[in-house]
């Protein structure tokens, strides 16, 4: 797989003698892909609208078999030893095992998405796995620094941090560091990094980042791919809709599963240059050319102003429409272990 050279600095800047700066990096930060939503003028007064509807937020009913118990997810997790598996935490967490290798994604497993615990978004629904319960982990992946992806109270408390390989976008490295990891790898768009029998590429995402108010894209957002010798896995991250996805089917499909984001999505017009819709997200999957999706980041924490539980019931409809079956388009409930699909798309030798 091409691995392209570009400054490693963290505002993309380049010196003397360095390659040119990427057209995603600015002065001071980065940027969307070219062909990404704009936003609107109107947006600062919808993000305030959002904000005052998410600190309301109180309760939600809560299906009876959205969330497994404990017991339950521990019992799926042991039944699949052995066996390449994938188990969502809840949002846009995932415990998958491949090639012998655990691999923790976006770890957002507290009780609030927020700078300081019992103030901001808070979840509805428990982690699929407690931190203390989770299996010894190999390679940890985290999409970029928004708190409900980047959680300080999960990412400290993970034990063993000297023999765990981390892969973030440019500038999240420090985050890391700084709490005990050792083996950290930044990458930049269409870099890669391998990790034992996997190989980790970063790849575009139509987003954006900050952690505090003096810090907006001064760190890179990005999606990841997944590849063993058997088996090619996409991970959207946060993400709006565009052509960057074809591209990427394009440079770095077809894929065994992709695991895209669902929910966060209204009003749109505030939030269609971060987040897809449903209808976006089977779109998504069919232009990287993904034989099965899972519908992620919905029914765990309220950010947005559509009803909760409402992402999959579009999810399954948009999926029926583009020609995937119950059985290729997964809703999974929180704890929930599957086996992952049988590799059987070709692996492509790139050079």
């Amino acid at each position: 797989m091409p691995t392209d050279r570009v400054s490693e600095r963290a505002g993309g800047v380049a010196g003397p003698g360095e390659p040119a700066r990427p057209h995603h990096h600015t002065k001071i930060g980065f940027k969307n892909p070219t062909g990404s939503p704009e936003r609107l003028r109107r947006r600062n007064k919808l993000l305030k609208f959002l904000w005052r509807q998410r600190i309301h937020a109180k309760s939600y009913d809560v299906p009876d078999d959205h969330v497994l118990p404990i017991g339950a997810a521990l019992d799926g997790l042991d039944a699949a030893a052995g066996q390449d598996s994938v188990t969502w935490l809840g949002h846009a967490a995932f415990l998958i095992r491949i090639a012998g290798q655990t691999v923790l994604i976006d770890p957002f497993l507290s009780e609030y998405a927020s700078p300081v615990q019992g103030v901001g978004p808070r979840r509805f629904t428990p982690p699929g796995l407690p931190v203390d319960a989770l299996p010894p982990i190999d390679l940890l992946l985290v999409s970029h620094n928004h708190y409900d992806h980047l959680d300080a109270k999960t990412i400290g408390a993970l034990p063993n941090k000297s023999r765990i390989r981390v892969a973030v976008p440019l500038g999240v490295g420090r985050f890391f560091r700084r709490r005990g990891y050792r083996s950290v790898a930044e990458l930049d768009w269409h870099q890669q990094s391998p990790a034992g029998p996997l190989t980790i590429t970063a790849v575009p995402a139509i987003h954006r980042s900050a952690r505090t108010l003096i810090d907006r894209n001064r760190t890179l957002w990005a999606g990841f791919v997944i590849e063993s010798a058997e088996r090619r896995l996409y991970f959207g991250g946060d993400t709006g809709y565009g052509a960057v996805f074809a591209e990427t089917g394009r440079r770095y499909g077809p894929f065994d599963l992709a695991m895209l984001g669902i929910g966060c999505y209204a009003p749109r017009a505030a939030m269609h240059t971060n987040h897809a819709n449903p209808e976006e997200a089977i779109q998504i999957a069919l232009d990287l050319g993904a034989r099965h999706v899972i519908g992620m980041h919905w029914g765990t924490i309220v950010m947005t102003v559509e009803p909760p539980f409402e992402p999959p019931l579009r999810f399954r409809a948009a999926a029926t429409r583009g020609g995937f079956a119950a059985d290729t388009a997964w809703l999974m409930k929180v704890g929930e272990t599957r086996l992952l699909p049988k590799g059987v798309l070709p692996l492509v030798v790139r050079s």
